[in-house]
């Protein structure tokens, strides 16, 4: 199993989740953050002042899939988050040791 994150641009988030659903992921969890990368942020004129937006909002995506449906995901997360411009996002993928659903007690992709 892996646990797939993606932090995206938030406005890409209802694309991912329909190509997500498309290849058989079934749950997600999102979560609104604020980072940057190399784009350093940028600087915004606001009733005639400049000012530097350092930190960025983004969509931060969390997905447990199984071993088999990684690569999947991973090309369906690309494939929608993609505008080919600076700040589309990253993905990494980690292994995950154990995933346990609470209400019934199932363990391991059947968890999932």
């Amino acid at each position: 199993m892996k646990l797939i994150t993606a932090i995206i641009k938030p406005f890409r988030l209802d694309d991912v989740r329909n190509a997500l659903g498309e290849v058989g992921v079934n749950g997600m969890t999102v979560t609104e953050v604020k980072g940057f990368g190399r784009q350093r942020g940028h600087t915004e004129l606001y009733r005639g002042a400049e000012y530097v937006v350092d930190f960025l909002p983004k969509a931060k995506v969390e997905v447990a899939v199984a071993d088999d449906l990684v690569e999947r995901a991973i090309e369906a997360i690309t494939a929608a988050a993609r505008t080919g411009k600076v700040g589309d996002g990253k993905i990494f993928v980690i292994d995950l040791e154990q995933a346990l659903r609470i209400r019934t007690g199932e363990a391991g992709d059947s968890a999932l």
